[in-house]
């Protein structure tokens, strides 16, 4: 309980500072400043161009160009950029790198042996695996520390990284696979969304309103999950009623081996995130 009391007094305190200034990064920012975790005068965020960076000067941020202007004047740092460049991005960063940094990564696909190999060997290294709804401080989150991380330091990410959705700590074998689970499951849920909308416009409601209803199934679904803390199946069976129109429905969806397809589909997504690592 200290370290978490002592997290949420430092975070205030905090200069942060993301190497990388794309959506996902945008959506992490957002949610630190929504829950005024971070003051928008304490971020620093660097990118190539101005095309992305408008945006944080929108927000209050500072910005700049200077990848190292970016460690040298922060504590917290976000590795933010796409994979291939950041091998690149390490090597110009290194020098500046010091005992006093912590190095978070959003970096898909990069290890945390591949991040300590070319940081200095005493750096406080965590990973981070968010997702796309982070960008409406409804996401999905799982971490993991390196060999140099404590529980402070974990204590401290996870304060943060709450203000944008569920955040949960977790063993590194664990990120592929929430990949395959959430990274990627959130196109699986609007092609189901677009299935469900469309399904109503075939029998006669207008698009906007299938869509807009569809999509509001879905979050109320979800809010019941998490909050009932009910097993899946155990609410699918509330809202059947003996030969009722949901059995029916759920009959079609089995002969077209939804379930199957579904596990399918995480499986081959958390394989193709693994092989990236790999690469």
């Amino acid at each position: 309980r200290g370290a978490w009391r002592r997290a949420a007094m430092e975070a205030s305190e905090l200069w942060v500072g993301f190497v990388g200034a794309g959506r996902m990064a945008g959506g992490l920012v957002r949610g630190l400043l929504q829950a005024g975790k971070v003051p928008a005068s304490n971020i620093l965020a660097s990118a190539p161009s101005d095309k992305n960076l408008d945006a944080w000067r929108e927000l209050g941020c500072r910005t700049t160009h200077c990848n190292l202007e970016v460690v040298h004047r922060s504590t917290l740092v976000f590795l933010a950029t796409k994979p291939h460049i950041l091998p690149g991005v390490l090597e110009e960063i290194r020098p500046a790198v010091g005992p006093h940094h912590i190095v978070v990564s959003l970096v898909a696909g990069v290890t945390i042996q591949t991040l300590q190999r070319l940081l200095p060997p005493w750096t406080k290294v965590l990973r981070i695996m968010p997702n796309l709804p982070c960008v409406v401080q409804a996401g999905a989150m799982v971490f993991s520390r390196g060999s140099n991380a404590g529980d402070e330091e974990a204590a401290l990410l996870k304060s943060l990284l709450s203000s944008c959705g569920l955040c949960e700590e977790v063993p590194e074998s664990y990120i592929d696979i929430h990949t395959g689970l959430s990274g990627s499951g959130v196109a699986y849920v609007y092609l189901f969304a677009e299935a469900l909308a469309e399904g109503a416009v075939k029998m006669g409601m207008p698009g906007a309103l299938a869509s807009r209803i569809a999509a509001q199934t879905l979050l109320g679904a979800a809010k019941m999950l998490l909050e009932t803390g009910e097993h899946p199946a155990k609410l699918r069976g509330d809202v059947c009623t003996p030969g009722g129109t949901t059995i029916y429905a759920l009959h079609q969806l089995e002969k077209g081996a939804l379930r199957a397809t579904v596990m399918n589909a995480v499986e081959a997504a958390t394989n193709r995130a693994c092989d990236m690592a790999k690469d």
